[in-house]
């Protein structure tokens, strides 16, 4: 009988295992995951589960007993030590679990600050899965002092939980700006201005030279010389393709687990999906850390080992949430040469940044018709004149039409 062993259960492991049996599998599938629960979001780790708004069990994808009712194996809380593509076989310590296809959504791995520099201190925290959270969140008593290493988003979301808390909270950038590599300078601005008013105070242009403390942090020392009392550190400083496995099994590696457009590997046997995954994308090749991409991209994965023969299209679609503002980010904005404001009502905006006359991405705070608007349009392959999203009179149903 055929078996799928998925290694990684996240989002997209999950996924890809729901969908083999909704698809009809009849096969053996085996789940692995290195953590000791079931398969969960991570997205509410940074907001909603770290301000406690959002119990444990709200976390999990599925209960752990659909696994079970749909015969497939969750392996928790377990190692995958070695893979042999030519034995087609997964090494967990001393055991060998043969496979006939190979499922590799193994996310990715957030950046640590070197031990030289305190990295290795008490106190100092990743927001990347479950014990992370539950680590850091006794911390988080009025009054204290955080520092947030890095501000892009996961830095950002941290920063507004802890002053929703009450804490003191101070976020060092060493790019010029906040979400430099993501997003617009105008994206940027309307975010410092919205931490600013809750009392953040964010240090731009300047990065961490080292921490201080006696096996605890205590305090950090900035480039520019300046130095802070702090009771605990978060790191956010990005993330990288989790691609150790693929390299045991030999596959090709490019920006991540290289695979082709419908997530085969250079091995037939082996697949990828999600965080770690490259895919062919508008003549280029991407990798997209996002759940809607972990979701889709594993289906069409459990699709084509069924045989499906699919390629996948990718949507690009991102989304933060912070105090009560939500961000919803439609379209992949890189090679944008002009961005386009909308304003809307109660403090709405949306940014639309555009190639030429080509419209590639909509970044929405608090707007969401301009995001549903945005993101049907970029998938339709429509571009509405610049000067049309900016004008307040213009219809924007009427621009579906067009």
């Amino acid at each position: 009988m055929t078996h799928v062993v998925v290694i990684g259960a996240g989002q997209a492991g999950s996924s890809c295992v729901a969908k083999l049996r909704n698809g009809g599998f009849e096969g053996d599938i085996t789940l692995i995951g290195a953590e000791p629960v079931p398969p969960y979001q991570r997205p509410p780790l940074s907001k909603k589960y770290l301000l406690g708004e959002m119990e444990l069990e709200r976390l999990f994808l599925r209960p752990e007993s659909f696994y079970a009712d749909q015969n497939i194996a969750l392996r928790m809380g377990t190692e995958v030590t070695g893979i042999d593509a030519g034995a087609k076989t997964v090494a967990i310590g001393d055991e060998r679990l043969s496979y006939d296809h190979l499922v590799l959504t193994t996310g990715s791995v957030p950046h640590r600050l070197p031990a030289a520099i305190g990295g290795d201190l008490d106190g100092v925290y990743l927001v990347r899965d479950l014990a992370d959270a539950d680590a850091m969140a006794p911390e988080f008593a009025e009054g204290k002092s955080v520092l947030i290493v890095g501000g892009g988003y996961i830095g950002l979301e941290a920063a507004a939980v802890a002053a929703s808390k009450g804490l003191k909270v101070t976020l060092v950038e060493m790019a010029d700006r906040i979400l430099q590599r993501v997003a617009a300078p105008e994206t940027s601005d309307y975010f410092r201005d919205l931490h600013g008013g809750h009392g953040v105070e964010i240090v731009e242009g300047v990065g961490l030279d080292h921490l201080t403390g006696e096996g605890r942090v205590s305090g950090a020392v900035l480039t520019d010389g300046r130095a802070l009392d702090v009771d605990f550190v978060i790191v956010g400083v990005g993330i990288a393709p989790a691609t150790a496995l693929a390299e045991m099994a030999g596959v090709t590696l490019e920006n991540g687990i290289a695979t082709d457009a419908q997530g085969r590997t250079s091995d037939a046997a082996i697949w990828a999906a999600g965080d770690c995954a490259s895919f062919p994308y508008q003549g280029e090749r991407i990798r997209l850390e996002s759940v809607p991409n972990a979701i889709d991209q594993a289906e069409v994965v459990a699709e084509n080992i069924m045989g499906a023969g699919k390629d996948y299209v990718a949507k690009p679609w991102f989304w933060s949430d912070q105090y009560d503002v939500k961000l919803q980010i439609a379209g992949l904005n890189t090679g944008y040469d002009s961005v386009v404001r909308r304003d809307g009502d109660g403090g709405s905006v949306s940014f639309w940044y555009y190639r030429g006359e080509r419209l590639l991405a909509v970044d929405a705070m608090n707007a969401p018709r301009d995001y549903m608007i945005g993101k049907r349009l970029i998938e339709g392959g429509k571009s509405p004149a610049p000067s049309a999203i900016a004008d307040p009179e213009t219809d924007m149903k009427a621009l579906m039409r067009m």
